[in-house]
């Protein structure tokens, strides 16, 4: 960024949040928006319904115990990236030439952003493996314990077993308002293929290696899409020299390397979701 002098850690997370902000501004505002359960007010009450269902998802818990559960000085260097999104958010709307034409021709304005907001959010990582739970009950409820086994086999092997008094027989839209809440913004009439979103990396030690040296490679599986999920910084300040992608509307990188080591991501089949079924008191049923 022309005349931008950083001088310390806070100021490389602060640049890379206003250059996110320059380059996908309405992309991380729509991100926020969807989030935090707010498209209804700039899109109209066909959103009222989403808006809902996100509500529901979001943390509502001690935001410092929150922050705690991070690292040291995640609060500090969210808060930086917070600060650049901000600042640019405070010069385009200065320069109204300069607005997207996204937000002029949708006919709103982008909002500012709170440093709580990015942990706040929760369904934008909400995948995996409550809709694999649901299947396996309606299995269960049309066939039985046995028929599951063909269905998905379990890692390690597990013997599933119905809980004493469960009837796995779910309504049949138990997933609506998680379906709702982890969705992505519908302009048109949403295209629910089913495909599900995966990825796989390896690693090669160096005894393996003909340079002598490791060697990392990673496959976030991800569809083509204007303007990518994934967006490409390099941060350098003193201290802090790395290189590589995460995603515009979070500080820092994910893939990438610095002078030392290089690192990555994937998903990882494990139970990570959990659908409880509760018994209700009939005398107060909500």
């Amino acid at each position: 960024m022309p005349g931008l002098v950083i001088f310390g850690e806070d100021d490389g997370f602060f640049a890379q949040g206003f250059n996110a902000a320059r380059d996908r501004l309405f992309q991380i505002d729509l991100w926020r928006r969807r989030g935090l359960g707010q498209l209804s007010e700039v899109f109209g009450p066909a959103y009222v319904e989403q808006d809902r269902a996100t509500r529901l998802f979001l943390y509502r818990a001690s935001i410092e115990k929150e922050w705690a559960t991070y690292g040291p000085d995640a609060k500090q260097i969210t808060a930086s990236f917070v600060a650049g999104i901000n600042a640019y958010i405070d010069w385009v709307l200065a320069h109204r030439d300069q607005l997207p034409v996204e937000f002029q021709v949708l006919g709103y304005d982008p909002l500012k952003w709170d440093v709580a907001d990015v942990v706040r959010i929760r369904s934008h990582g909400l995948t995996r493996n409550v809709t694999s739970e649901v299947a396996r009950a309606k299995t269960m409820c049309a066939a039985g314990v046995e028929y599951d086994e063909a269905r998905a086999m379990l890692q390690p092997p597990w013997k599933v077993q119905v809980p004493a008094g469960l009837d796995p027989c779910l309504p049949a839209d138990v997933l609506k308002v998680f379906t709702l809440a982890t969705q992505s913004v519908p302009f048109t009439k949403p295209n629910n293929d089913g495909a599900a979103d995966g990825s796989n990396n390896w690693v090669i030690g160096p005894a393996k290696s003909a340079t002598g040296r490791p060697i990392l490679a990673g496959d976030p599986h991800r569809a083509y899409s204007t303007p990518s999920l994934r967006y490409i910084a390099h941060i350098s300040a003193p201290g802090l020299d790395v290189i590589g992608a995460g995603e515009p509307a979070l500080p820092g990188i994910s893939m990438g390397h610095n002078g030392t080591i290089a690192f990555g991501l994937t998903i990882f089949p494990i139970d990570q979701e959990d659908l409880y079924v509760y018994e209700l008191n009939p005398a107060n049923p909500r």
